[in-house]
């Protein structure tokens, strides 16, 4: 009794299956889904053969019909052809322009009524685009186009006419005429019985398109024409164009005649999965193709197997609950707090479990609570410490790169920006300006009015130079009432315009804090990278040789530093 009841609990160990709550669900569930996974199964492969059977009928159907209604057009064609060929205007014409030379009167004659036959022809029936006599010698001899484009014969066609045989060309797209085409052609000869040449037809596939368009199979289903190596004529969705880009893939050129007439699953020239089955046309030496997509084709079966997938999934999810719930009265508070455990383990605290029982199981679940309820406290002031350190960090580390009273950057920043900009410079030879600005009388304008008054007009600077200048500039204050505007990508002419806009915006300031005050101006020395320097060092020191030149010269005006050859300084404003 001991063994079988081992070997039973080693194999349910082997798949996990120690549990009360694992061995009820599992025996619920595998006692549903076997019975209806089979009868599915069996369901399934019964309707999709019965579907299939009726698909193929369907298609067989229609391509039949297509084959027939196109074979009959065809010759048609060919006894309309025979009819023009056998009539007096064109083996008499031809013959006499076969014996006299073309440029004679008799030849000339004849060519003009045989042209005009065949016009004539040519107008009345809607299936020709073009008429062609051709001699003996493959020769065209006269045409209704006027002139002609290029004859498109297949192999040996002389050799079968002089046999009495008729001439069935394959579809080919005329660039002239932009269109798709095929010639037929019958032979042409005198009343005593000599081959004379041919009566040549090219034939426009407006009729053939009308038959195909007349069947339909469903919303995504297509009838079209193919030739002998795949290649699609016509469809009865579009027409491709041109014919030698739209082409069957060859294992199912292959594939379709070896199943006729059985429906068959390709992948069509679309490259869309379709059902579909052939039907030859040997006079065309192609046959006719219907077909519909596969998602369609099986819609049917696709909804039933749905339907089987819900039905079975409600049975799984009904038993499988009830299985679950039997399982949950036995070992639930042993799982509960096992679960619990687990995802304190895995990070999460907001775990806190009811207190059901009031056993060994419901103090041990009190126990838990309060040791989670410690451990997320201490999480709480650890993030609020956290939170706090961070933001003191972003403080510092404003602090550390922007003047306090101005909120521009500090010297420090910029001159590591400034370094940063000489060497992109260097290294992409691309040009940058900077402009060094001096507020002007701005000590006596401190004694005059008060540090408070003179902190004002710093911040307002500051305020002013940031609006002044784009994103990607950089406005620093560099000392005092000192300031440094860096212009990167900036060629000299650029920068001193942008030092006269800052210049007479300064100029049109006021000062107030409840008394007026008069304005300030600013005396502002532009350098530039390359010609004023090739280091921070020295582009600042051109500029603020330029900027002591423009306090020199009389104050609130711009002045260009003088560069290496020795240009002189240039003032403005």
């Amino acid at each position: 009794m001991r063994s079988w009841e081992q070997a039973i609990s080693s194999f349910l160990h082997t798949f996990r299956l120690d549990s009360i709550k694992s061995k009820i669900l599992v025996f619920a569930l595998l006692a549903t889904l076997i019975p209806s996974l089979i009868t599915g199964w069996l369901s399934y492969v019964h309707n999709k053969r019965s579907l299939t059977e009726k698909i193929t009928e369907e298609q067989r159907n229609v391509t039949s019909h297509t084959a027939r209604e196109i074979d009959l057009w065809l010759k048609e064609r060919f006894y309309d052809v025979r009819v023009f060929s056998s009539s007096y205007e064109v083996s008499e014409n031809l013959e006499k322009i076969l014996q006299a030379p073309r440029t004679s009167i008799k030849g000339v004659r004849a060519l003009r009524r045989l042209n005009g036959y065949l016009n004539s022809v040519r107008e009345k029936f809607i299936h020709y685009e073009e008429l062609l006599v051709i001699g003996p010698k493959a020769e065209v001899v006269a045409t209704s186009a006027g002139q002609a484009a290029g004859v498109n014969m297949p192999r040996n066609w002389l050799k079968e006419a002089r046999k009495d045989k008729t001439i069935l060309g394959h579809a080919y797209w005329d660039k002239t005429l932009k269109k798709k085409v095929m010639m037929i052609a019958v032979p042409i000869k005198a009343a005593h019985g000599r081959f004379l040449g041919v009566l040549a037809a090219k034939v426009n596939f407006r009729r053939i398109d009308e038959i195909i368009k007349s069947f339909s199979i469903g919303n995504t289903g297509e009838v079209y024409l193919i030739t002998k190596d795949g290649t699609v004529v016509i469809s009865s969705r579009f027409t491709p164009s041109p014919l030698e880009k739209t082409k069957l893939a060859a294992e199912t050129v292959r594939t379709l005649p070896a199943k006729e007439p059985i429906s068959l699953e390709y992948t069509d020239y679309q490259g869309k999965k379709v059902v579909g089955t052939l039907k030859r046309l040997p006079l065309l030496n192609g046959g006719v193709v219907a077909q519909i997509e596969r998602k369609e084709a099986y819609a049917q079966i696709a909804r039933l197997r749905n339907l089987t997938f819900l039905m079975v999934s409600g049975l799984l999810l009904g038993i499988g609950l009830t299985a679950y719930l039997l399982g949950l009265t036995i070992v639930r508070p042993l799982d509960r707090l096992t679960r619990g455990a687990a995802e304190v383990a895995a990070g999460d605290l907001e775990v806190d479990l009811p207190v059901v029982s009031h056993g060994e199981v419901g103090y041990m679940t009190e126990v838990f609570n309060h040791m989670v309820a410690h451990l997320r406290q201490g999480r709480e002031e650890l993030a609020a410490i956290n939170k706090t350190l961070s933001e003191k960090n972003r403080e510092l580390e404003a602090l550390s790169v922007t003047d306090g009273l101005t909120g521009l950057y500090n010297r420090n920043h910029m001159m590591e920006t400034l370094a940063n900009e000489t060497a992109r410079a260097q290294r992409h030879h691309h040009p940058f300006s900077v402009l060094m600005i001096d507020i002007d009388h701005f000590k006596k304008y401190n004694d005059s009015y008060g540090h408070l008054a003179g902190d004002a007009v710093l911040i307002k600077m500051g305020s002013i130079f940031t609006t002044s200048i784009r994103s990607v500039e950089y406005a620093a204050r560099y000392g005092g009432e000192e300031f440094l505007i860096m212009l990167p990508e900036a060629e000299l002419d650029g920068a001193i315009e942008a030092a006269e806009r800052i210049r007479t915006r300064v100029a049109r300031e006021t000062f107030s804090d409840g008394n007026e005050k008069p304005g300030v101006t600013v005396s502002i020395g532009v350098a530039g990278f390359p010609g004023h320097g090739d280091t921070p060092e020295s582009i600042i020191a051109s500029a603020d040789a330029a900027l002591y030149e423009a306090k020199r010269s009389g104050r609130n005006r711009v002045v260009r530093a003088s560069n290496s050859q020795g240009e002189k300084t240039r003032t403005f404003g």
